[in-house]
């Protein structure tokens, strides 16, 4: 039976990594991001996807992705993968605008756990309900100018922890993808070169074994 997944951020680095390996494995997708144009380049190296643009902090956007799973059958997996680091390079704690700040955790940890409240029923129905929260190093390691993304993560990796108590039946996982050449790390170190970070495809075998294996749910690392 085809799976279908649900992928946030998927318009480039390790969301339409994701999307590409999955889509490969021959699941259905439901995937986002707020620029279209890229969204839609990626959408087209697919199969089986229905691309949709917005932003995952828009509650009327978040109900579109979970209808269009729906529709698909209903989602198996939810990857939380969009993520702003709230400034580039990202502020010091000390000077950190607060609606910048609020941005951050609106994006990085209110809005995957609104996601993951609308497709829950849909993973529940599925024999291999999973959700997928895409963490960092930076949850767990303090590092200067680093705090509200890092405090964000911190928060997601605690929601995924408790999430999997609450739903015993499902697998959460919080997973610290490493460092990766993407735009993301590319505005955390803004006119540095950075190309000594492996291409976000180098993790996606990892990531699709642990689909397949199904672990336990927790905080793992990619390698």
């Amino acid at each position: 039976m085809t799976q279908t997944a649900v992928i946030t951020g998927a318009s480039q680095g390790l969301g339409a990594a994701l999307a590409r390996g999955l889509s490969g494995a021959g699941w259905n997708l439901v995937i986002d991001a707020r620029t279209e144009k890229d969204l839609e380049a990626v959408a087209a190296s697919l199969n089986n996807v229905v691309a949709i643009a917005g932003d995952v902090v828009d509650d009327d956007h978040r109900a579109e992705l979970a209808a269009a799973a729906d529709k698909l059958g209903g989602a198996d997996l939810l990857v939380n993968n969009a993520s702003t680091l709230g400034g580039s390079p990202p502020p010091a704690l000390g000077d950190f605008p607060l609606p910048a700040l609020l941005g951050t955790f609106e994006v990085n940890v209110l809005a995957p756990i609104a996601l993951t409240q609308l497709v829950l029923p849909q993973l529940r129905q599925s024999r291999r309900g999973a959700v997928l929260n895409i963490s960092s190093d930076a949850a767990v390691e303090a590092y200067e100018g680093w705090g509200g993304y890092g405090a964000a993560k911190a928060a997601l990796d605690h929601a995924s922890r408790v999430l999997a108590k609450e739903e015993p039946e499902l697998r959460v996982w919080s997973v610290d993808p490493g460092d990766l050449r993407t735009r993301l790390q590319q505005e955390a170190f803004p006119g540095e070169d950075i190309s000594d970070r492996p291409l976000p495809e180098t993790v996606v075998p990892w990531f699709l074994k642990l689909l397949d294996e199904r672990p336990e749910s927790g905080r793992y690392v990619a390698r």
